[in-house]
């Protein structure tokens, strides 16, 4: 019988450092996805103990984060929520659906710039700003989580895309005088 290990969605793909941006596989440990039932987003804040974020914008910080993930839909990434959420809300694990890297460093709005439709520059989307937008043509989710540090979440199948497409804009960016 064949042992089955299980492996993040870009363990085989390497940390990448390419001028002054660097790319690597982050864990944000649990995922859930949250969609209180109509009516019900103060009763899930209310057992959360925690204000939903407003659209647009994530709370917390890294270990227990939560951002906003479309319309009436939060994403907790960290630790499960409480069993009493789910009276409330859709409560789904999405744990083993995402893809999650940083790009981190004095360039990495410019190589977002290339690959992205919204402005990410600090002056129109400032720390705990986050956009559902595309990356070049995957769906995806970017938060910014420091002055030049993005989290980046696109389904687990385009793992290998995300990092082939980031790598290039990063090597596109550092060839720049």
């Amino acid at each position: 019988m064949a042992d089955m290990l299980a492996k993040s969605p870009m363990a085989d793909l390497p940390r990448l450092t390419i001028g002054t941006v660097t790319l690597e596989e982050v864990d944000l440990g649990h995922l859930t996805s949250i969609a209180p039932l109509k009516g019900q987003a103060d009763a899930v804040a209310n057992t959360m103990g925690r204000a939903l974020p407003a659209p647009n914008r994530a709370t917390g910080k890294e270990g227990d984060r939560l951002i906003w993930f479309g319309r009436e839909i939060y994403l907790l990434a960290g630790s499960a929520p409480e069993a009493q959420v789910a009276d409330h809300a859709a409560v789904t694990d999405q744990s083993d659906a995402w893809a999650c890297a940083a790009l981190t460093g004095l360039g990495a709005e410019d190589v977002l710039a290339r690959l992205v439709p919204i402005d990410l520059r600090a002056a129109h989307f400032k720390r705990g700003h986050t956009a559902r937008t595309e990356l070049a043509h995957m769906h995806t989710s970017i938060t910014r989580v420091g002055a030049d540090r993005f989290l980046i979440l696109v389904f687990r199948s385009m793992a290998r895309t995300l990092h082939h497409d980031l790598k290039i804009a990063m090597e596109s960016v550092a060839a720049r005088p």
